[in-house]
């Protein structure tokens, strides 16, 4: 009976093991999620996710759920991104200068293009403060979606995303904070450098990650919180102040609550959107325009145009087992610039049919790269499996084939 019973439950194991899983889960609460926003649940759905919290008042926290999710609980997803770039960066994937500096001029394209791309569709508007919004990429939905390609994409590319994503997502910070009146409480970031380097001191101890790394750690997202800067980001800062041996106990501790509770919880509450009645005439207007050519073409042309020249000019080079058309699709998914770009929105237009039309351009955005994705990547492996099978086919068999081939 034990050994039937194993057998039931080893397919669901597998299933879940599955990054491809997390992945489809991310998709299904966003439609769920959208659905009850437009139902006759609306309000009280909203209200759910947007509604104050009973807090101290003399001490300052997340507001609501929202901010609950957005700002404390995603920072443990980008503590298992950043395990996993501090570990390329120690002996993977971009463990050489060449390899490590591709992903910030990648990420440098893919917000210089797109805002580029805004501006010229407002350039004699009034509407030119949005260029910001169209920069973003959204780590969360981007890696979920490439989850869902599974070995279509390589492990490099899927490093070089991650990487890329966070960088945007520090260069969202700094364009908020010097673009959209992003105010940075200094006291409370002295006190985050000051615990950052108390960590940094305490794992150079080599004491094993215990109580003190946490309750550090924990005063850092406090302090980050409170002076200004996107708190979720100290996940990246705690990543990269822990020593790699100990990367895999945090790991095994917390990627199933990461996978199957925290990115679906970002996703019911971020996609909590009321979609207005003029969405075709929303998407017509220049600032419609911008974003969805901004995030949709730009980003792809972008990340590949200043990926390209920095490797031309021998700076950087290719992640193992990568193309270039492989880069090219990679920067589609890096289009999905949905949680910053929203944010952006609300700094940059106080008018909330402004920001109603900016909301359905990032969505319809989001939809397009997600279907342009993967219908590209679906064609290039296509494509790639009919030439490594002719080139097979056209190999020779012999060492004298092998020398007339080299000669000839």
């Amino acid at each position: 009976m034990k050994r039937i019973l194993l057998k039931a439950i080893n397919p669901l194991r597998i299933l879940i093991n599955d990054s491809r899983f997390t992945g489809l889960m991310l998709i299904a609460c966003t439609v769920l999620s959208m659905c009850l926003a437009n139902s006759g649940f609306a309000t009280a759905y909203k209200q759910f996710w947007h509604g104050d919290l009973l807090t101290l008042s003399s001490i300052p926290l997340p507001e609501n759920f929202l901010s609950w999710i957005n700002n404390f609980l995603m920072a443990f997803f980008f503590l298992m991104a950043g395990m996993e770039i501090k570990r390329e960066l120690v002996s993977g994937e971009l463990s050489s200068f060449k390899k490590a500096v591709l992903p910030f001029g990648a990420a440098l394209g893919g917000m210089a293009v797109p805002a580029l791309i805004f501006v010229a569709f407002n350039l004699h508007t009034s509407y030119l403060h949005g260029w910001g919004i169209p920069t973003a990429t959204d780590i969360a939905f981007s890696v979920g979606i490439a989850s869902l390609l599974g070995k279509r994409i390589p492990v490099g590319l899927k490093i070089l995303l991650m990487a890329l994503a966070i960088i945007d997502d520090l260069g969202a910070i700094v364009v908020i904070a010097l673009f959209y009146g992003g105010h940075i409480n200094w006291l409370f970031l002295g006190v985050g450098a000051l615990l950052y380097a108390a960590l940094l001191a305490v794992n150079y101890t080599k004491m094993k990650f215990g109580p003190v790394q946490i309750v550090l750690s924990l005063g850092l997202w406090y302090a980050f919180f409170n002076s200004g800067i996107e708190s979720s980001i100290v996940g990246v800062l705690v990543a990269f102040a822990t020593p790699v041996a100990e990367l895999p106990k945090i790991e095994k501790a917390i990627h199933r609550w990461v996978n199957f509770l925290i990115i679906p919880l970002f996703a019911l509450a971020n996609t909590a959107i009321l979609m207005p009645d003029h969405i075709i005439g929303a998407l017509g207007t220049t600032v419609g325009l911008g974003i969805i050519f901004g995030l949709v073409i730009g980003k792809p042309i972008g990340i590949f145009l200043f990926s390209r020249i920095l490797v031309a000019c021998k700076v950087a080079s290719l992640p193992r087992n990568v193309e270039w058309k492989q880069v090219f699709g990679m920067g589609t998914l890096a289009g999905i610039g949905f949680t910053m770009s929203i944010f952006t929105t609300m700094l940059a237009f106080k008018a909330e049919a402004f920001q109603d039309i900016a909301k359905v351009a990032i969505l319809v955005s989001v939809l397009l790269s997600l279907i342009f994705s993967m219908a590209y990547f679906l064609i290039i492996s296509v494509n790639m499996k009919f030439e490594h099978h002719g080139e097979t086919e056209q190999a020779p068999s012999t060492a004298e084939g092998k020398l007339e081939l080299e000669l000839g």
